[in-house]
């Protein structure tokens, strides 16, 4: 896969600089940098970001992104400074299930751009691409129910909570119990005009 330009759909997050669009080659040196400035937030839930964390790992996370997009199983955008290129952090949908149409939306966030409001402005537009795009009936948020920040977005995003899923999740080999939040097609329905 090169750098040329991709069949697939690219978003910008209104107001904010950056656009969420698919992985390319190019992007594995600022997704290294963006990984490693952020081990002690990111990593804390997302075992991926850690320490011995290599480039490599971002040059396969990249090939196996847009694997994903051409088998349509996992559909992972970056999300990037428009004008930068910087690699801000990054999104997608993945455990995808056909049978009943529904699938998993996960995300993080550089460090240095935690904060500004990126992840809550970014998650509704992914999820209606699911809705809309992948004909996905319901796009849930599942995080660890101490990842504050993560319930913070999820809650800020329009998501619905659902309930506490025990020992829904494993981190570093311990069930821990999460908070479920999710979006249906309903929630992007567009409002019917009176006459």
């Amino acid at each position: 896969m090169d750098d040329q330009p991709l069949p697939w759909p690219s978003f910008p997050i209104p107001g904010t600089g950056v656009v969420l669009r698919p992985w390319l080659p190019s992007d594995a040196p600022g997704l290294y940098a963006a990984a490693t400035e952020s081990i002690e937030t990111v990593g804390r839930w997302l075992p991926w970001c850690h320490s011995g964390y290599a480039l490599a790992q971002s040059e396969s996370w990249i090939d196996f992104a847009g694997e994903g997009w051409t088998r349509g199983e996992v559909f992972a955008f970056a999300l990037a400074d428009q004008d930068s290129g910087e690699i801000v952090g990054g999104m997608g949908l993945n455990q995808l299930h056909r049978e009943h149409r529904n699938a998993n939306l996960g995300y993080w966030i550089r460090r240095s751009r935690q904060g500004e409001g990126l992840a809550p402005a970014a998650v509704p537009i992914v999820a209606r691409f699911g809705i809309e795009r992948l004909n996905l009936v319901r796009v849930e948020i599942v995080c660890a129910i101490d990842n504050v920040a993560s319930r913070r977005c999820a809650k800020k995003a329009g998501a619905s909570f659902e309930g506490i899923a025990r020992q829904r999740l494993l981190l570093r080999d311990v069930a821990t119990d999460a908070a479920v939040y999710a979006f249906v097609a309903s929630d992007f329905a567009q409002p019917t005009e009176q006459s």
